[in-house]
């Protein structure tokens, strides 16, 4: 009987702490918007610090944000097209691009709808893409073939997604088709595959080559990063 008290009281103690981290653990800085201040947390699990209060930024936002300020080059007056756009991005790089145009199977999403294993778009048209978040969601062998297909020579896709770098290959099973699994295998009931470290070669065999940017610190603490996560510079070859 006591070890069982003992077991409730820690859990509601648990509970209670847990609840209480939802709206900050840290005091953060959002490079974006300039907020400093507790973030919330989000996700499922929940993530601790992970969103800003005042802009809505996650993790994957704050970290393009840093690569950004030290490559706004290859931004600045060129045309980007922007899949599944996230709006806290839109606002820092429509400003910057000479032509923006953003991308998503839902015309109420973005400027245009496209599927991106399917490009409806010329040969060697774009100077730069950008995805985040996407290529977990489908064909991503297609997604990169179809994408080399439309950047011109010397251009570059920008490309953020889950990675488990303790893994060799990419995790995908055809089996696992209801929302429910998917979460499970997956991580997200609309994921399709959870990539493992080879995915490098599968982007440099779709004809790029890859360079990586990473957080270290002091800036993953200050900004609320997730440790290790990346920002993938593919540069197509001519």
């Amino acid at each position: 009987m006591k070890l069982e008290y003992s077991s409730h009281v820690k859990m509601l103690r648990y509970i209670a702490r847990t609840a209480k981290n939802m709206f900050g653990v840290f005091p953060r800085k959002c490079n974006l918007c300039g907020f400093s201040g507790s973030f919330h947390a989000f996700g499922t699990p929940p993530r601790f610090d992970a969103k800003c209060p005042h802009c809505g930024s996650l993790e994957r936002h704050r970290l393009f944000g840093l690569w950004l300020e030290q490559n706004t080059s290859l931004i600045a007056g060129r045309q980007l097209l922007h899949f599944a756009p996230e709006g806290i991005l839109t606002q820092i790089l429509k400003p910057l691009a000479a032509h923006y145009q953003t991308a998503d199977l839902n015309p109420e999403s973005a400027d245009i709808v496209l599927n991106i294993e399917h490009i409806d778009l010329p040969d060697n048209s774009i100077d730069a893409i950008l995805c985040s978040h996407v290529l977990e969601h489908v064909n991503y062998r297609q997604a990169l073939s179809e994408l080399r297909r439309v950047l011109r020579p010397n251009g570059d896709l920008l490309l953020l997604f889950p990675i488990v770098e303790g893994w060799d290959d990419t995790y995908s099973n055809d089996t696992i088709t209801t929302p429910k699994d998917r979460e499970l295998h997956f991580g997200q009931c609309d994921h399709s595959q959870l990539f493992g470290r080879h995915i490098r070669q599968d982007i440099r065999m779709a004809g790029f080559t890859v360079d990586e940017f990473t957080a270290t610190e002091p800036d993953v603490s200050t900004y609320g990063l997730i440790r290790g996560e990346k920002l993938f510079i593919a540069h197509r070859q001519s």
